[in-house]
């Protein structure tokens, strides 16, 4: 991940996915063949209609070979996102079967667990890049009166080294990144790659056969939770700050019981009703752990403490200290939170951990 910008005043710039840098690079190394055309630019359209276009890192004929290659440099904008910078190229090769098929180079992943939108064994290159670079050939084919088809190879200069920072080990893509993008542009802080990924975690753990998944904030809640259960790294959901993500999506892809794990203070959130526990969206109301903590008897004297806590982890320690349950309490709310989130029959419950990753709460 790219290091935080500078905070400006001025707007946040958009960018480009990897399936607008697949689709770009595809046509550039296309036309190359067809027309014997090497462009530094590629003017694609983007699902909604929009064009736009995108300059070129090269775009060259591979030598002994009736095949052509172009690649660009992903541009993210201003999104911290992990692909920001990688060189995503494609190979192109013309064949005498009609249509375009697809295959992984290097630094993309393959899909080797059921779940996901692609059939196991398929290259991870998502339904809408495949469509929008197979409208695109198809488009070039007419026009140049070529009636052959395609074989495109797509990959991500360091992609297998960069896949390790995303999801995609757990979700069983193995070998490299997947080619992603609804829309084909990126837009700053929207997160929806990894909202994306959670929600394929749990349509992986589910196709796989597991009923009882973990919803955690980070690695000490998931190793919690890992010794509690001993679920398997399929079964744990990392959600980040989303939790609104996993609600939201088990409203159709339902399990039997969920567990959400955290920070006692990203669960105080939760607690509160917000469903976006980063701090950038919401934060740690330390008055309202003070009357929690006043409905379980706290002191007048541990009231004031605790709204005069420098964190949510401070107040905790003082309430414990006098024999206050706030982890209890806190997570009691949560998971009411998450049951009125969700559809009925769904067992739910809540664990807050110290950062220790020791468990100061639950319910259930």
């Amino acid at each position: 991940m790219r290091e935080e910008t500078q905070e400006q005043a001025a707007p946040l710039r958009s960018g480009y996915t990897t399936g607008s840098c697949a689709t770009a690079t595809s046509l550039a190394a296309a036309r190359l063949l067809l027309l014997g055309e090497a462009s530094e630019r590629a003017e694609i359209v983007l699902p909604k209609g929009r064009r736009v276009t995108m300059a070129l890192a090269y775009c060259r004929r591979v030598p002994d070979e009736n095949a052509a290659e172009a690649g660009v440099i992903k541009d993210a904008g201003d999104d911290p996102d992990v692909t920001h910078g990688a060189l995503v190229f494609a190979r192109v090769r013309l064949s005498d079967e009609p249509g375009v098929r697809f295959h992984a180079g290097a630094g993309v992943g393959t899909v080797t667990r059921a779940g996901l939108a692609l059939a196991v064994g398929e290259p991870a290159i998502n339904p809408i890049p495949r469509k929008m670079m197979a409208g695109h050939l198809d488009a070039l084919a007419e026009n140049a009166g070529y009636r052959g088809g395609f074989d495109v190879t797509i990959g991500v200069e360091n992609g297998a080294a960069l896949a390790l920072k995303t999801m995609n080990p757990r979700l069983g893509i193995v070998g490299g990144l997947s080619i992603l993008g609804t829309t084909g542009i990126v837009r700053p802080f929207s997160c929806s790659a990894y909202i994306a990924s959670i929600h394929q975690g749990i349509d992986v753990a589910r196709a796989n056969g597991y009923r009882h998944i973990a919803a955690c904030t980070g690695n000490q809640s998931e190793d919690a939770m890992r010794a509690r259960y001993g679920l398997p790294d399929i079964a744990l959901i990392e959600m980040g700050d989303f939790v609104g993500a996993v609600l939201k999506h088990l409203r159709r892809a339902r399990v039997d019981k969920l567990s959400l794990c955290g920070g006692f203070g990203k669960l105080s959130k939760l607690a509160a009703g917000h469903m976006d526990l980063h701090s950038r969206n919401s934060s740690i109301d330390l008055p309202l752990l003070a009357v929690w903590a006043a409905d379980a008897g706290a002191s007048d004297a541990l009231l004031a403490s605790i709204r005069a806590s420098n964190t949510s982890q401070e107040a905790l320690k003082l309430a414990r200290a006098e024999g206050v349950a706030l982890g209890d309490i806190v997570c009691r709310r949560a998971r009411e939170v998450a049951l009125d989130a969700l559809p009925p029959g769904i067992e739910v419950e809540t664990f807050a951990i110290d950062r220790q990753g020791i468990i100061v709460g639950s319910a259930a």
